[in-house]
């Protein structure tokens, strides 16, 4: 069920309890986890916090805590399955569950008594009502035992029959209902039966009950996509609750930046967010103009602000980021010659000399850094590219720091996956979190540094795959497959790194084909996932248009493709349009996926 009051139905349920804290491998979860490690600390709430990235970790993190815990939170995991049937918890254990991951499973939605969603109903979560779900299953327990109740009835487990004022009345109007429609269909079967066409009647109506339901289901369940950022919400949490900090607040709007970096959900979706944030920016920016007006070495400021689609720009060269930004990169086609050329003239119309635009940002002209914005903004738009500014958020940490969201976003997923050192996921998952704290920005540069590099693989790859016509028409959809031995294909052995490759791909091949058709195509793509066990990632990347709503149907098209084909596929991924696959079964995968959509 969805919680209305997160203080009331939440937090002061579990603040006076010990609570298991499962959080997703994803920077939002990173954010909105901690939040609630900041106001768990504040109110002295015990809590266990056990990384999961994936289902399999999810059951086992489980299976392990379930005696010592009540109380489970998960965050950005659990929202999109029915979690009682996959964990088949006892009758006392609750979830609090968080996750941006849509649709919402129904039976978690009408279940009363051991799931509680912190979801955000203003999204636009189309969830069907119950009566089209369950409710011929009500209507037999009614008219049967209702001592066998277990026995009878498909409705969602530990749902609880709510009896108010009403109640009485609708069940009468039911039955009323129930007994004309049996009415209707009995006539139909007599008249069908003098018709001699009974068989054939009957049949349709078996038809029609079995179907109307699956139909519901399917057009609910058919889309995969993200509603409102985890870490919003638990800030939303910690404001209601008069707890919130500019940390709190830096951390949301992380989650949020998260988002974006990553394409998850849509612009306007973005933009609506950042007016919220905004909104408390400016609250606390008010509250404390008069304790710092000076940046003092402890001091911590947030900022909205319209800043350059350009990656890293403030820790790295002007040059590197511009050669190594998506918007920017696929827009000058720089995988080409003429690109290359292009973005020569570029910095020359903005009369930068080539000397500072190479140098590291830090140490550019003072002259050059106080217009750069300007100057860009007005070279950009004769070149066509209108949109290279962004609204975000900009924070200084005392008079030395400054980072903007989306440079916090990429410096902690290179952390979260880095594939550098031998290191387990648990030992990434840590450090990515501690480069969210001010106190650590030690940490946050070396995830900047590892940024760099992967963004630089990235382009690389992207320019590879193209000039070498790696990106293959498969009728339906777009196919790209990493061969091993691939530069710095180990890299892409990570679900987020991957998928922020495909996009990247999806981009640059739009703007470097010819054909029309092709342009509108969505793109799967394969990487080496684990060569000693012959396993492939596998992503499945929406077609790309300005008017994306960034809905994904591959989650279910993989289940189909593979049950079809007995393929050897893993569905770990809590992104369902992410899975593993057998190497040897990439074909009769990619002959399924080709038939199903076509």
């Amino acid at each position: 069920m969805f919680v209305t009051d997160i203080r009331k139905e939440f937090y002061e349920v579990v603040a006076n309890q010990r609570v298991a804290l499962l959080v997703a491998s994803d920077i939002d979860a990173l954010c909105a986890c901690k939040i609630l490690q900041a106001l768990f600390h504040c109110d002295q709430v015990q809590y266990t916090l056990v990384p999961v990235a994936g289902w399999q970790d999810l059951g086992t993190a489980f299976l392990e805590h379930k005696d010592q815990f009540k109380y489970f939170v998960l965050i950005n995991c659990g929202a999109n399955v029915d979690l009682l049937e996959m964990l088949q918890p006892d009758e006392d254990s609750i979830f609090f569950i968080c996750d941006t991951h849509r649709p919402v499973d129904v039976v978690n939605v009408y279940n009363e008594t051991q799931i509680k969603l912190l979801i955000k109903q203003d999204d636009d979560l189309g969830v069907p009502s119950y009566d089209e779900i369950f409710r011929d299953d009500e209507e037999e327990e009614e008219g049967g035992d209702s001592g066998n109740e277990s026995e009878q009835s498909s409705e969602p487990s530990g749902k609880r029959r709510r009896f108010d004022e009403g109640a009485v009345e609708r069940r009468i109007e039911r039955q009323r209902e129930k007994r004309e429609w049996e009415a209707r269909r009995l006539a139909i079967i007599i008249k069908s039966l003098l018709d001699c066409v009974c068989v054939l009647v009957l049949d349709i109506c078996i038809y029609d009950l079995f179907n109307h339901r699956r139909e519901i289901l399917f057009d609910y369940e058919q889309y995969e996509y993200h509603g409102t950022s985890a870490a919003m919400m638990f800030f939303e949490l910690a404001w209601v609750s008069t707890k919130d900090t500019k940390d709190m607040l830096w951390w949301a709007v992380i989650g949020l930046t998260d988002q974006w970096v990553h394409d998850k959900v849509t612009h306007m979706k973005y933009v609506t967010d950042i007016a919220t944030m905004q909104r408390h920016v400016s609250r606390h920016n008010h509250r404390n103009e008069d304790e710092d007006n000076s940046l003092s070495i402890d001091c911590m400021r947030i900022s909205f602000e319209y800043d350059l689609r350009l990656t890293l720009y403030q820790h790295w060269s002007l040059y590197e980021s511009i050669r190594n930004s998506c918007y920017t990169s696929c827009h000058f086609k720089l995988w080409t010659l003429n690109g290359q050329k292009k973005l020569q003239e570029f910095l020359a119309d903005m009369g930068l000399p080539l000397k500072q635009v190479r140098q590291k940002f830090t140490s550019m002209d003072m002259s050059i850094k106080e217009n750069l914005r300007e100057a860009i903004e007005e070279s950009s738009n004769k070149y066509g590219m209108k949109d290279i500014r962004i609204q975000t958020f900009g924070v200084h940490f005392g008079f030395k720091n400054r980072f903007l969201a989306s440079d916090m976003v990429h410096a902690t997923t290179a952390l979260l996956e880095n594939t550098e050192k031998d290191e387990n996921e648990t030992d990434n998952f840590i450090k990515a979190l501690e480069s969210l704290s001010r106190s650590n920005l030690e940490r946050l540069h070396s995830g900047m540094d590892l940024a760099k590099k992967k963004l630089m693989a990235i382009q690389q790859t992207v320019a590879s795959c193209i000039c070498t016509n790696l990106i293959l028409s498969q009728g339906p959809f777009l196919y790209c497959y990493l061969m091993e031995g691939t530069p710095d294909v180990k890299l892409f052995s990570k679900p987020m790194a991957l998928t922020l490759l495909s996009k990247y791909l999806l981009k640059a091949f739009i703007q470097s084909t010819r054909n029309k058709r092709c342009r509108l195509l969505p793109l799967i793509m394969a990487a080496p996932k684990d060569v000693e066990k012959g396993t492939v990632l596998v992503v499945g990347i929406p077609p790309e248009s300005e008017t994306s709503d960034k809905k994904n149907f591959f989650g279910r098209a993989f289940e189909k493709a593979a049950e079809s084909t007995s393929s050897r596929t893993l569905h770990d991924h809590f992104d369902t349009s992410i899975i593993e696959l057998k190497t040897e079964d990439r074909s009769k995968f990619l002959d399924a996926l080709i038939t199903l959509l076509s």
